[in-house]
């Protein structure tokens, strides 16, 4: 069987158990904060193991997409040297929630491995936890293995837990041997020898771990599966190593043509770029982007180790990218977001490896200079983070290059020089909270957070639970009108009344998937006697925040169809002042795109087409072409929002009745969120009319300015400009007569062996500084110039540094940017000249000060 057919055989032989088919969760799981990535098929029903939601179904099978690079599940540095660790793998799973146990789990488990698989019984062994005497009978009595071949090992090898508390249990394993000679198996092999390959563990979950360590039976009993795609296909195919397997063999056969070396000459480094550019691909499909912090930093090393290896099959110039279509083409008719987001996956992939060549040059000269004066065999921690802070490498990439080199590198000093940055995580939101630690008081019983809001706005409801969090009253209830925030949609807010209750809503959230609403305001003395409440939305503030959502739609199509099918969204915010739409495109959207974008939009809202709402299965809405967005998890039945023949989404949100009720929609702002990611901030409705009123008084204030009609306004500037780009050249060249600069030459002191030029001038703008520093590059063989000017109380600096010394490595952008931050500011620019700005004259009064201890140490830091 090829990969597809043996994913498909594990989900069809659940299936027919009546185990209810659930799509893959994404690999980025935005909804819990503990995961940088999913790590395990087992992550997206956390929910229901932890006992926080009653499970829809009572059986379930998957094949989930998994990455496993950081924490305790680190596989990277064995990614490649070895043939069986990857940094993304498929975990085939099933699960039963408080229905079967383990008789049925390993008997089902061993049916499909012998029956339908047909593998060899006498390569088999199971192992049980040691204390498991029904699991260790049970395999001897439901299925027909050797008893000889079923081993006791302890809690290290057969003891599951979720974290230090929670949910854990024994677990059973199914392990196949590989070798070539059958008689040579023995007992003692199992869980130490590298011939028996793991292929199946079976977590029976019966026990609750409490903060001191003591184990309590679980008031259900669950089953929680899981199995390494790859290795099962190893097996079943007859390989040796995963990479011989239909999984990877067409994308190592892509690499060999476009590196023209041979898989069976270089296998580590085309292992290393088969496996991670799978998991690039999987994770920005899923809508994860390289950045230098959290899981965007773990794929701008993965990346960029990938591109190290490229290196060594004298790749010099981007070619990964190249490798999506072998990815999309194995694992997309399963993962149907690689196609629809491909050409994106690979614009992002190829930016990022043209960004990394660029600095990797200037990287490995750095490198070749630390190694060059090396008293020890360790590279420094502060070294590493140079390298990372400056030049861009990860850490494990100069871990790979010293290794090379018979060098470690400090990386308990690096992780301290990274705690020392600057953080840069922003605050959580004002009602976010710790959900684990809510103490609910139950005011009435039943089924609760039944959502009505899409019909109504003002609704009698029943408290079903109160808490008291954070100084607000938090309500669950059990039907509401309130919209929880969800899908980019922030929550409704109004009031909630009773005789002697009145409460305002300040914001509705989801918790485990219960409708909580945040309040402040007048309680009852009892809640036991204000049970039946009456539940008004803010109909005005609703209103405006349909209009924007609704418009989010719109721009979504319009953006596609005047920048490109590779737009996708890549985040969202609808509030009623305003909607925020994050897409994927790698460059500035121009005023003309802008202005077609608002004209598509607006003329939709002008044919005033009525909206049809649905709910239908999720394959079936995909069918008929409905966008699936970045990172969001659907369930087998979604609500689609239609459009006329414009637009269709799957979408959860609020939305107008009519297009027309929109009104008007206006682009505010566009900007660059990051690499590969544009942000759009528009306004519809009353904020957009205001807008124009507010755009058309000042237009008549500047004209009467001006004293010239509105529609001679443009010209009328464009005078006033030319006119004072007259008086700046004047002024620009009577002040390069008065500069000498033979004599800013004499002011320079040669630190450390090297000619430095610190000098402010007083009155002379950015320009000036630039074009006088351009003439020192000219005219001076060999220096580093600091060229400053008070512009107010604040200064800007311009740094210089002469081809001579841009050969030994010194760079103008890297000393601009740390006197920047000397002076409570920031700077950086090109190697041979760079800009850098401070608050006020004191720090550069201070600078001034230190300047020579400061270029001492630079210097003498170049020449270690």
């Amino acid at each position: 069987m090829n990969s597809q057919e043996i994913r498909e055989s594990f989900i069809q032989f659940f299936t027919t158990k009546d185990h209810r088919f659930v799509r893959s969760a994404p690999v980025i799981p935005w909804d819990d904060p503990t995961l940088l990535f999913t790590n395990a098929g087992m992550n997206q029903f956390k929910p229901y193991f932890l006992g926080e939601v009653t499970p829809e179904f009572r059986r379930a099978v998957n094949s989930q997409k998994c990455i496993r690079v950081s924490g305790k599940h680190n596989d990277l540095e064995e990614v490649g040297r070895d043939t069986y660790h990857h940094t993304f793998f498929e975990m085939l799973g099933n699960w039963s929630f408080g229905d079967y146990y383990k008789a049925e789990a390993i008997q089902w488990a061993w049916e499909l491995v012998t029956e339908i698989w047909g593998l060899d019984k006498n390569r088999l062994w199971a192992t049980v936890y040691q204390d498991d005497d029904e699991a260790f009978e049970l395999w001897t009595k439901v299925t027909d293995i050797d008893p000889a071949r079923v081993l006791r090992f302890g809690a290290k090898e057969n003891f599951w837990e979720m974290g230090e508390t929670g949910p854990c249990g024994p677990c059973s394993e199914i392990h196949y041997f590989i070798g070539d000679d059958l008689s040579r198996q023995a007992a003692d092999g199992v869980n130490t020898s590298p011939e028996y390959w793991e292929l199946w563990n079976l977590v029976f979950m019966q026990n609750y771990r409490d903060t001191d360590g003591t184990l309590s039976p679980l008031p259900e009993k669950h089953v929680d599966t899981g199995a390494g795609l790859e290795r099962i296909v190893a097996v079943l195919q007859g390989k040796q190593s995963n990479y011989d397997t239909d999984l990877f063999t067409p994308i190592i056969s892509r690499i060999e043509t476009l590196t023209g070396e041979s898989y069976a000459s270089q296998p580590t480094p085309m292992r290393v770029i088969a496996d991670h550019v799978r998991m690039l691909t999987l994770a920005l499909a899923d809508g994860a982007m390289p950045s230098n912090e959290g899981r965007g930093y773990v794929l701008r090393r993965i990346l960029r180790r990938a591109a190290r290896f490229g290196k060594m099959l004298h790749m010099e110039s981007p070619f990964i990218y190249q490798l999506v279509d072998e990815v999309e083409s194995i694992l997309g008719s399963v993962y149907p977001e690689i196609a629809d987001r491909k050409k994106h996956v690979q614009q992002v992939i190829q930016a990022e490896e043209k960004s990394f060549n660029e600095t990797l040059n200037r990287g490995l000269n750095h490198f070749e200079r630390i190694v060059a004066h090396l008293s020890t065999d360790t590279i420094s921690g502060a070294e590493a983070f140079r390298l990372y802070d400056t030049y861009g490498f990860p850490l494990d990439l100069t871990q790979l290059m010293a290794r090379e080199r018979n060098l470690q590198v400090d990386e308990e000093g690096f992780h301290q020089a990274m705690e020392a940055q600057k953080s840069r995580a922003k605050a959580a939101g004002k009602f976010r909270a710790d959900t684990s630690s809510i103490e609910w008081q139950v005011v009435t019983g039943g089924s609760n957070s039944r959502f009505i809001g899409y019909d109504h706005t003002r609704a009698e409801a029943t408290i079903r639970k109160i808490a008291h969090q954070n100084g607000h009253v938090w309500l669950v209830l059990d039907q509401t009108p309130f919209y929880a925030e969800s899908g980019g949609q922030i929550g409704d807010q109004g009031t909630i009344t009773a005789a002697n209750l009145d409460l305002k809503v300040l914001d509705t959230q989801k918790v485990n998937q219960e409708i909580v609403h945040i309040c402040d305001g007048d309680e009852p003395d009892s809640w036991a006697h204000s049970t039946r409440v009456l539940c008004q939305v803010d109909e005005k503030r609703r209103n405006d925040t349909r209009r924007n959502h609704t418009a989010t739609h719109l721009l979504h199509k319009a953006l596609k169809e005047v920048l490109g099918d590779h737009v996708h969204q890549a985040g969202s915010l609808v509030t009623p002042d305003y909607l925020r739409f994050d897409l994927t495109h790698f460059e500035k959207i121009s005023s003309d795109q802008i202005q077609q974008v608002e004209r598509l939009v607006n003329e939709q809202i002008i044919r005033n087409t009525p909206l049809d709402i649905t709910t239908k299965s999720f394959d079936e809405a995909r069918e008929e072409g409905a966008e699936a967005l970045f990172g969001e998890k659907y369930g087998d039945e979604v609500r689609v929002v239609t459009v006329g023949s414009y637009s269709k989404e799957l979408c959860g949100g609020t939305h107008v009745d009519r297009t027309g009720d929109i009104g008007l929609c206006k682009i505010i702002e566009e900007s660059s969120l990051a690499a590969g990611i544009r942000r759009i901030v528009a306004v519809t409705g009353t904020a957009a009319f205001t807008l124009f009123q507010e755009k058309g008084d000042r237009l008549t204030r500047l004209a009467g300015l001006l004293n010239c009609r509105e529609e001679d306004l443009e010209n009328r500037i464009e005078q006033l400009l030319d006119k004072n780009r007259e008086l700046e050249k004047a002024r620009f060249q009577s002040a390069r007569e008065t500069i000498s600069l033979p004599d800013l030459f004499r002011e320079s002191r040669v630190i450390e062996g090297i000619p430095v030029l610190v000098h402010t001038f007083t009155d002379r703008n950015g320009k000036e500084l630039k074009e006088i520093g351009d003439r020192i590059l000219q005219q001076w063989d060999r220096g580093i110039a600091v060229l400053a000017s008070l512009t107010g109380d604040k200064p800007q600096l311009v740094v210089v540094v002469t081809p001579a010394l841009q050969k030994t490595g010194y760079h103008a952008g890297t000393i601009a940017r740390q006197i920047g931050k000397t002076i409570g500011g920031g700077g950086g620019g090109k190697q041979h000249l760079a800009t850098a700005g401070g608050k006020n004259e004191a720090g550069w009064k201070s600078f001034l000060e230190t300047s020579h201890t400061f270029f001492t140490d630079l210097i003498k830091s170049m020449k270690e």
